[in-house]
């Protein structure tokens, strides 16, 4: 289970806390060989039609998310249905031949613009092609802010849960933005939450795990 951590960011709003030692020694050696990732949907109001990209790092050690549109927001501006924003992916992780992976740590950023009084909602489960969905992973925030914001979930040794060994199923990562105006008022003022950087483009951090299937 993906277990949250908060670090920098939304000054007032976010604490500092260290990574997990455990889930970073638990990565492994990565195989040697090129992996290569298909994504095989891209589903959600966070993230439509050509807004999401995937890449992988040359060491094999994650791979990268980027969102252009993935805001929720409420006020003066936004839509009704504009507070809640999704974006479930699927991906077909092709891994050298006698190795399998689980996914350690999730990284995240983004941007938030919340009044005094409003709050906000960044969540995330994982899980493949068969298998149980993890519980969400959620993190808060509360107004006033207007700063850069970066969680991470990290799993623990023990509760790292890895493909089948020579199984081709699905990755499924399923992210969500909520807003809440709370006692600010929506009619004068904008809060939003956005997986998103100064840019216009958001980088979501994977981190893999590897070890060696049975022979």
């Amino acid at each position: 289970m993906f277990r949250p951590v908060v670090i920098g960011g939304a000054a007032g709003v976010l604490l500092a806390v260290s990574f997990s030692t455990e889930a970073v020694a638990a990565q492994g050696v990565p195989p040697p060989d090129k992996i290569v990732i298909d994504v095989v949907s891209v589903n959600g109001s966070g993230c439509p039609a050509g807004t999401a990209h995937v890449s992988v790092s040359p060491d094999n050690t994650a791979f990268t998310v980027t969102y252009s549109n993935y805001v929720a927001q409420v006020g003066v501006g936004a839509k009704p249905t504009d507070f809640r924003k999704n974006c479930q992916l699927g991906l077909n992780v092709h891994v050298p031949p006698g190795f399998t992976y689980a996914v350690a740590q999730a990284d995240y950023r983004g941007f938030a613009h919340l009044q005094q009084g409003a709050t906000g909602l960044q969540r995330a489960n994982y899980y493949f092609q068969g298998m149980q969905q993890t519980t969400y992973a959620n993190h808060y925030f509360t107004g006033p802010a207007n700063d850069d914001w970066q969680t991470s979930d990290t799993t623990d040794i023990e509760a790292l849960v890895y493909a089948p060994c020579g199984a081709m199923r699905n990755f499924n990562i399923n992210t969500e933005l909520r807003v809440d105006a709370g006692t600010s008022d929506p009619t004068k003022t904008t809060s939003l939450l956005a997986m998103d950087s100064t840019d216009g483009n958001i980088n979501t951090l994977y981190h893999f795990a590897w070890k060696e299937c049975p022979k």
